[in-house]
């Protein structure tokens, strides 16, 4: 846990590889996905990312496997779709909502959630 706190703490950011994000992309926070009743949350990090810290229930498909992984995300019901600070699912949700998806960035990522004090689990 004191890695990912650690971790929480840094403000780099990866790259976008050059694809904007289009400003019309649907957005939540954290603490209004946290209140919604058995929301479905896709995080699309990298599975050494999950294994540090997690939210529990949430589905995994990491972003670099979602075209071919497509099918396995629902389309009869909202998908909030997190990352580690917002980018990476802010292209997901871009892209599934092209697909037809009813999908929402989680504002902030994975440590924004936490920043908020909201659950985790973690792989410590």
């Amino acid at each position: 846990m004191r890695r990912f706190r650690r971790f929480c703490r840094t403000r780099g950011s990866r790259s976008l590889e050059g694809i904007p994000l289009e400003a019309s992309v649907n957005s939540i926070t954290p603490e209004a996905v946290h209140a919604v009743d058995d929301a479905y949350i896709l995080d699309v990090r990298e599975p050494a990312e999950v294994v540090e810290a997690r939210v529990e229930g949430a589905a995994h498909i990491p972003l670099g496997d979602l075209v071919e992984r497509v099918g396995e995300v629902p389309d009869d019901r909202t998908v909030y779709v997190l990352c580690r600070s917002g980018a990476r699912s802010g292209r997901a949700t871009e892209f599934l909502a092209a697909q037809g998806v009813d999908a929402v960035n989680i504002e902030g990522g994975i440590i924004e959630w936490y920043q908020r004090g909201l659950p985790i689990v973690s792989g410590e």
